[in-house]
């Protein structure tokens, strides 16, 4: 008896999760096919019954996190999407620059867990990353208003966000971490004149 479709999309994202989080602690590279199907409880064998390659496999990952554990680490941090305005941009750029997010490995957005792996991938990955990283820049430019100012205020939360954490992130000494993780937070909250 053949799987219902629900089972079969319950089983693909099983996969793509324990990609994202495999991805996030080692890197693509570092990574198998198989240990990506051992750590979702499947074989190497259904893998192609679902992707085609790693590649796409990596792309689908990068833009899950949008709407999986990007959406969960929002609402942690207090971001309420029926809201508007600077109050949900200071949440924003609060929960992202916090320690919580820098120590969670597991959780991290792809915009810093893996950016080194993303540009020496290929363009469908590239533009999953781009989309990701638009959804960033929407979420702060829905929220200052419209036209060229409020564009590139967005763009410049977004890089002091993520710049500021892939920074943290690869420094050993934590309390110059938190130093950069505090730095960017606060000058991301000057930009918006709070």
């Amino acid at each position: 008896m053949p799987y219902k479709p629900e089972h079969k999309q319950a089983t693909r994202e099983r996969i793509i999760e324990s990609a994202r989080v495999l991805f996030n602690r080692r890197g693509v590279t570092d990574v198998s096919i198989d240990q990506i199907m051992s750590a979702a409880g499947l074989t190497r064998g259904g893998f192609y019954n679902h992707f085609k390659s790693k590649e796409e496999l990596f792309a689908e990952a990068v833009t899950h996190f949008l709407h999986g554990p990007g959406s969960v680490m929002r609402s942690e941090a207090g971001v309420n999407t029926a809201a508007s305005g600077l109050e949900r941009i200071q949440r924003m750029i609060n929960g992202y620059l916090s320690t919580k997010h820098l120590e969670d490995l597991d959780s991290q957005c792809p915009l810093i867990a893996l950016p080194s792996d993303i540009a020496r991938s290929g363009t469908a990955v590239k533009e999953s990353y781009q989309h990701l990283f638009e959804a960033m820049v929407g979420l702060f430019e829905g929220n200052l208003g419209d036209g060229a100012e409020a564009r590139e205020k967005a763009l410049t939360l977004a890089t002091s966000c993520v710049g500021g954490m892939v920074l943290a992130r690869t420094l050993a000494d934590k309390t110059l971490a938190d130093e950069v993780c505090d730095s960017a937070r606060r000058s991301a909250l000057a930009a918006l004149k709070v």
